[in-house]
C-alpha cells in the first residue's frame, strides 16, 4: 500500500480568523490506553483493538498514547523507529492508515520513534478518514528530568527535538497537537488558541512523580486558561520497561470540567466534546478581549529599557 501526505490540508501553523465552529460541532472521541510490551507486532494487534472498540462505542476521533509501539525506554527507541520514507517497513504507520480508511475515522496516532535523516525523533502522525496522513507533530520540548532519588531521565540523549508547532483541520475541527511534556508549556497552546484551534490532544506518558502531581493540573489549566479542549491519552501503568507511567487518560471541557477519564490500567475511555460550550465559555467570560495587551507590552518595554539603563 502506497501513503501520502494530503497536500490540501496545513501542515504546520494555519492562520485563522476568530474561532469558526466546524460543520460537526458534537461527536464522540475515545482515548486508547493501552498496554505496551516489548514485542512491537504486539503492540500494534492490540492497538488495532482497541480502536475497533472505540469504533463500536461510536467515537469518530480516536487518539493514541505517547510511545505506543515500544516501552517507554532508550532500550527500544531505536529498535522500533520507522522511517517514513521505507514503504516496506512502515509496520505501525500502515495499521494507523488502513484501519482510518476501514472506519472512515480521524486518528491521532499517539507518538512513536521515527527515524529521519540519521536522527531518531517523537512523533505524532494524524491519519484522516482517507487513510492519508494529514500532518505531523515531532516532540518541541524534550523531557530531561532529575529528582534526586526518585527519577532520572534525558529524552535529548536520544531525540531531536521538532521545531514547528502543528495544526491540522479535519472534518471534527481544528486540532493542535502537543506531545507529553509540551503540555508544560502554555505558550504552545496559546498560540493554538490564536489559530483557531478547537481541540488540542496531547499523547502522554507521565511518570509517577509528575503525574500524581501535575497530569490533570495541567490538562485543566491548558483548557481552562485557552477556552478550548483538551484530549490526553498515556500508556497503562502496567506496560514493560524500568519507566512507570501515570495512566489517567483524560477529556478536558473549556471550562476545566473532567469529561471523561480512566484509572491507570488498560481502557478505551470515550467522551463527547461539543464545540458549542467553546462559543458558550467564550462569551460568558471574553478573556480575549479582556486580555491586556497594552499593560504586557509595558512591561516588556520596561524592562528593556532597564537592561538599557
Amino acid at each position: 500500500m502506497a501513503f501520502a501526505i494530503d497536500t490540501k490540508e496545513p501542515v504546520g501553523v494555519a492562520t485563522s480568523d476568530p474561532l469558526q465552529l466546524p460543520i460537526i460541532t458534537k461527536f464522540k472521541i475515545a482515548l486508547c490506553q493501552l498496554i505496551v510490551t516489548p514485542n512491537k507486532k504486539e503492540n500494534i494487534e492490540n492497538a488495532h483493538r482497541l480502536i475497533e472498540i472505540a469504533v463500536e462505542q461510536g467515537a469518530r476521533l480516536v487518539v493514541l498514547p505517547e510511545m505506543w509501539n515500544c516501552p517507554y525506554s532508550t532500550d527500544y527507541f531505536a529498535k522500533h523507529a520507522e522511517d517514513f520514507d521505507d514503504e516496506d517497513a512502515l509496520w505501525t504507520f500502515s495499521m494507523l492508515s488502513e484501519v482510518a480508511l476501514l472506519h472512515k475515522i480521524t486518528i491521532i496516532g499517539g507518538s512513536m520513534p521515527e527515524w529521519s535523516n540519521g536522527h531518531l525523533y517523537n512523533t505524532c502522525c494524524i491519519f484522516g478518514p482517507d487513510g492519508r496522513l494529514k500532518a505531523k507533530h515531532r516532540k518541541i520540548h524534550l523531557f530531561d528530568i532529575d529528582i534526586p532519588g526518585e527519577i532520572s531521565f534525558k529524552e535529548s540523549d536520544t531525540f531531536k527535538a521538532g521545531d514547528e508547532p502543528t495544526i491540522v483541520d479535519t472534518d471534527l475541527g481544528r486540532i493542535g497537537i502537543g506531545i507529553c511534556h509540551d503540555i508544560r508549556f502554555p505558550e504552545l497552546a496559546m498560540l493554538y488558541r490564536e489559530k483557531g484551534v478547537h481541540l488540542i490532544c496531547y499523547p502522554g506518558a507521565f511518570n509517577m512523580s509528575t503525574g500524581e502531581l501535575l497530569w490533570e493540573l495541567e490538562q485543566r489549566a491548558r483548557a481552562v486558561d485557552n477556552q478550548l479542549f483538551v484530549a490526553t491519552c498515556s500508556p497503562a501503568r502496567d506496560s514493560c520497561g524500568s519507566y512507570t507511567i501515570w495512566g489517567h487518560s483524560t477529556l478536558v471541557g473549556p471550562s476545566g470540567e473532567i469529561i471523561a477519564t480512566s484509572g491507570h490500567q488498560e481502557a478505551v475511555v470515550v467522551g463527547e466534546v461539543d464545540y458549542s460550550k467553546i462559543k458558550l465559555q467564550r462569551k460568558s467570560l471574553p478573556l480575549n478581549k479582556q486580555m491586556r495587551r497594552d499593560i504586557y507590552k509595558f512591561v516588556n518595554k520596561h524592562e528593556q529599557n532597564g537592561l538599557e539603563g
